[in-house]
């Protein structure tokens, strides 16, 4: 077992997500930055799509209870395992009573901590992951305590040349509505940097603005990574936690490695979309 002797700023548990049910309205969830998540759990041999910890810009402190192993990876929060720095990207051994704290992130906005086994939390229409008015928790609080399911099989290393580096370089598919989109705002879309403003697990607002006096459209699907444009000039990029429809043209699509590549950014970092054919 753990115990969350701190909650951070937001932290969840996450696993792949759920799937399925986007036609009775439920939201995917899972795992903001895929690709960091997933090597946590290579790298200690886990199922690739098991439940982990993700911590959002100021992490948590972990009380372990038992013994076993864990990987970081993602974002640096600077980790400490009673009070000793530990490495990103490696399996680090945990003892029974030990402290791992996660202090602020340095560069990045998300961390992922893998635990050597599997965590007990209920399973909601095929997934572990916390959603509000689904699961029974939507984030960790203080004096959480979370069981674990210890594997005492002897740790299989997986060696794995990874790196944490943020890349503003956002990559998009063109949306159903592109076309829509007069010639000076394609030109914007293509050529300006972006600023990010207020963003958090459904959606990523941008600050400047595409005056092209777009109209509404009927309410649509619309998915993780799926870029909208409201009548004012707002854009807006869904992420993992967005709804299933939406009334607003649907300029662009995010690539999946784009998607993890801006759940690393925060407020006030600048993005350039770079638009790619099929």
């Amino acid at each position: 077992m753990i115990k969350f002797i701190s909650r951070g700023l937001y932290t969840t548990i996450q696993d792949d997500g759920r799937f399925g049910y986007r036609n009775i309205g439920v939201p995917s969830s899972g795992y903001m930055d895929k690709e960091s998540a997933q090597i946590a759990n290579l790298i200690i041999d886990n199922p690739i799509n098991n439940p982990l910890i993700e911590a959002t810009l100021i992490g948590p402190t972990i009380k372990f209870e038992k013994p076993t192993f864990i990987c970081i990876t993602g974002s640096d929060f600077n980790p400490m395992l009673n009070e000793s720095r530990i490495s990103l990207y490696t399996p680090v051994e945990v003892n029974k009573g030990d402290i791992l704290k996660l202090n602020n992130s340095s560069i990045g906005s998300r961390c992922y901590i893998s635990i050597k086994g599997d965590i007990k939390v209920d399973k909601v229409l095929g997934s572990r992951s916390y959603y509000s008015q689904i699961s029974d928790s939507s984030v960790i609080e203080k004096g959480d305590e979370v069981k674990f399911e210890a594997n005492d099989s002897n740790l299989t290393y997986k060696s794995i040349d990874q790196k944490f580096r943020l890349n503003k370089n956002i990559k998009v598919f063109r949306g159903p509505e592109f076309n829509c989109l007069n010639k000076e705002s394609i030109k914007k879309l293509k050529n300006q940097e972006f600023s990010i403003g207020i963003n958090n697990r459904m959606a990523y607002n941008l600050k400047e603005k595409i005056e092209d006096g777009v109209n509404s459209i009927i309410s649509s699907g619309v998915i993780p990574g799926t870029v909208q444009l409201t009548p004012s000039g707002q854009i807006i990029i869904l992420h993992r936690d967005c709804q299933t429809t939406g009334g607003y043209p649907r300029i662009l699509q995010l690539a999946e490695k784009s998607l993890n590549n801006l759940a690393q950014l925060r407020t006030g970092d600048k993005i350039k979309f770079d638009i790619v054919s099929l």
